[in-house]
């Protein structure tokens, strides 16, 4: 019997590839008379509580080296870690494909470079007391540090191949691009909204893009399109619930209509969960329509301490029962949208 941490374990080492390993495992699910769900949206975190013992020591020896190589110079810091990250998973990602510490170290890895990357290039432009007079410079140097951990977050892909590198990346990207472009045009900064959420769009972009190319959940680039979904989700929820009123940044006609615009892009926003197959979003958007929904039933006349435990009631209840019946809900929906789109999803069984 071969477990799904060794079948990964070959598909690493390049024994076998990640068709392999899909078409094996849908062979052994049909003979034993059945095919697992796409609904679970299973993704690697934990490989057993050594992966939780060996993440704090990691972590312990990251920030020890990432103080007393600050203490010389920030920049050395970063390195230190970025090379102490590197060389744990020689062993941990490549060796052991201990999940969480794989991600810890990848992690260290990217901030590490990001960090060495810009405090070194601040340093080289002696932009430390003039980096606020020379925005050319600091753009500059934002752009070059990017790169370097563009660079390095690529190199790490190709070396050990952990499924949050790509989230990583590109949300390094996508900060680096909003950072230059508010750089450019400081305006930019009254409409931060706007460049979140289109960060966010590309970003979504970017999993479907990996979703689609596994439509049936079995390979590593569904665990990249997690992280992807996973990160994109807050950068599209925050500023889409913000123009709609819900944390109170825009005045609507009525705080009634506020409300149930709400609750209805939290509807639309179940809907596209549904279609792609997903629930980051719906977990992403969960704390604002709570907001929403206390606030309903406060305008109700419900007694105020009541008001969330009522709200949690209610949404706790409908997205469990959503969850139930997760796929009878995909059977309705999906067979309904248009071709080209059908093409990319999970297909609704």
């Amino acid at each position: 019997m071969y477990s799904d941490e060794e079948l990964d374990a070959a598909v690493s080492a390049g024994i076998l590839s990640d068709q392999n390993v899909a078409g094996f495992r849908d062979f052994v699910a049909t003979r034993r008379g059945h095919i697992d769900a796409p609904e679970h949206e299973r993704f690697r975190l934990l490989t057993g509580f050594n992966d939780i013992f060996v993440s704090v020591c990691c972590g312990l020896i990251l920030a020890a080296a990432a103080y007393l190589g600050g203490r010389t110079h920030p920049a050395l810091g970063g390195l230190a870690v970025a090379a102490i990250s590197w060389g744990l998973a020689e062993y941990f990602t490549r060796r052991l494909h201990l999940s969480l510490s794989s991600i810890v170290l990848l992690i260290g890895f990217a901030g590490g470079t990001l960090v060495a990357g810009l405090t070194g290039l601040f340093d080289l432009l002696g932009l430390e007391q003039a980096r606020i007079q020379n925005m050319a410079d600091a753009a500059g140097a934002i752009a070059g540090a990017t790169v370097l951990a563009g660079v390095g977050a690529y190199a790490h892909w190709r070396r050990f191949m952990v499924p949050i590198t790509v989230a990583a990346g590109s949300a390094i990207a996508i900060a680096a691009v909003a950072a230059l472009a508010v750089l450019a045009v400081p305006s930019l900064r009254d409409s931060l909204r706007v460049v979140v959420l289109i960060g966010g769009l590309v970003m979504f972009a970017i999993a479907m893009r990996w979703d689609s190319q596994d439509r049936a959940r079995n390979t590593r680039r569904s665990d990249v399109a997690f992280w992807l979904h996973l990160s994109a989700s807050p950068m599209i929820i925050h500023p889409v619930f913000s123009w709609v009123g819900a944390n109170g940044a825009v005045q609507m006609v009525s705080p009634g209509l506020a409300l149930a615009t709400c609750i209805g892009t939290y509807l639309v926003i179940a809907l596209v969960s549904l279609a792609i197959d997903r629930r980051a979003m719906l977990v992403s958007a969960l704390a604002y329509v709570l907001y929403a929904m206390g606030q309903l039933f406060a305008m109700a006349g419900t007694a105020k301490e009541m008001n969330m435990a009522l709200a949690a009631l209610v949404i706790g209840s409908g997205l469990l029962l959503l969850s139930t019946q997760w796929e009878a809900a995909r059977r309705l929906l999906v067979p309904h949208l248009p071709g080209g789109m059908r093409e990319m999803l999970p297909v609704a069984r």
